[in-house]
């Protein structure tokens, strides 16, 4: 991203990508609020990766959820693979090392890491698609802990969500009927220390996420880079304060990708650093299974046809699910 999009020239662009303050839209007055709503839209439909400042996530909940997942992946590997949960489709507990690869790709992924889902479920809510959290007793405050920064992200998302609502020429309440309650994810991600030339993995293939939007607590090491229009990787350097926050494939397809989806991937590090792990710990927002991905007419010109199949966001999320190794589902 040599030279940025002439619709988002104006912007900072402090972390390699649009920096944008979310308070401006949350507490900020009629004139802030409607900058960042438009501000925002052209990122998403340049980039589709925004910087967010002003999210109000305490840092202290950031930092005791690194501290409490560093400390759960020191543990064994016999004591970690207890709590590996193939028949949730690994959308909960453990995954291990090498599970997971980017789709399209047979190079597995150099990461292992930890799942958590939504505990306020809806009433009447199929419980096939919210399994239970795992518990670990070697660790016993990785769930409320894990918990708490989940609610607080979650949160986060449905602002970011109302703001591009009504960029969307939606009500701003538009979200709200799919997305508290839904089937989000949070991710602790571990990537060990690199102790041999990898053949042709990196920490994390290429790749688009899956939901409608992810939020990306700051990583911490270096190595996150999205790729724009002409097939340029720019990394990502975000500051400790901000949330990374991008488009995911299914507010692409509902936007008929006026708003994308774009490729990123997680590189291994200068040789000299392969002795240090990375942690991240992405909140991957989704809504309730039963929502309707069929393009919004709005975004479909007339005379033309949407690009992509209608679908339900529980049809696209276990299509995925098999694609990239997690789910053994037929």
């Amino acid at each position: 991203m040599k030279t940025p999009p002439d619709s988002v020239a104006h912007l900072d662009f402090v972390a390699g990508i649009p920096t944008l303050d979310l308070s401006h839209f949350t507490h900020g007055t009629v004139e802030q609020r409607q900058t960042f709503v438009n501000d925002l839209g052209a990122a998403y439909r340049s980039v589709g990766f925004a910087a967010i400042s002003g999210h109000g996530v305490a840092p202290s909940v950031i930092e005791d959820m690194y501290s409490e997942a560093e400390a759960f992946f020191a543990l064994s590997p016999e004591i970690k693979m207890k709590h590996e949960h193939p028949e949730h489709n690994r959308q909960r507990g453990y995954v291990s090392f090498g599970t997971e690869h980017a789709k399209g790709s047979n190079a597995a992924d150099l990461k292992e890491f930890w799942q958590v889902g939504q505990t306020t479920i809806p009433e009447g809510a199929d419980l096939n698609n919210y399994p239970p959290n795992a518990q670990v007793i070697e660790r016993p405050e990785l769930a409320s802990q894990a918990d708490t920064l989940y609610k607080s992200l979650e949160n986060v998302g449905r602002q970011m969500l109302r703001a591009i609502a009504l960029h969307l020429e939606l009500d701003e309440d538009y979200f709200e009927e799919y997305v508290p309650g839904g089937n989000s994810i949070l991710r602790l991600i571990h990537y060990p220390p690199i102790t041999a030339a990898p053949d042709s993995s990196v920490r994390a293939g290429q790749h688009e996420d899956i939901n409608l939007i992810t939020l990306l607590v700051g990583a911490s090491a270096d190595g996150l880079e999205v790729m724009d229009k002409e097939g340029v990787w720019t990394a990502v350097k975000a500051l400790p304060e901000h949330l990374v926050v991008n488009v995911g494939d299914m507010l692409q397809r509902l936007t008929n990708h006026e708003l994308k989806s774009t490729t990123h991937r997680v590189v291994n590090p200068p040789k000299e650093l392969w002795g240090q792990s990375r942690f991240s710990m992405p909140f991957f927002c989704h809504p309730v299974p039963s929502m309707n991905l069929a393009a919004l007419p709005q975004c479909v010109k007339h005379g033309q046809t949407a690009m992509d199949p209608a679908t339900t966001a529980g049809q696209y999320l276990s299509e995925r699910l098999r694609e990239i190794g997690l789910s053994q589902e037929k």
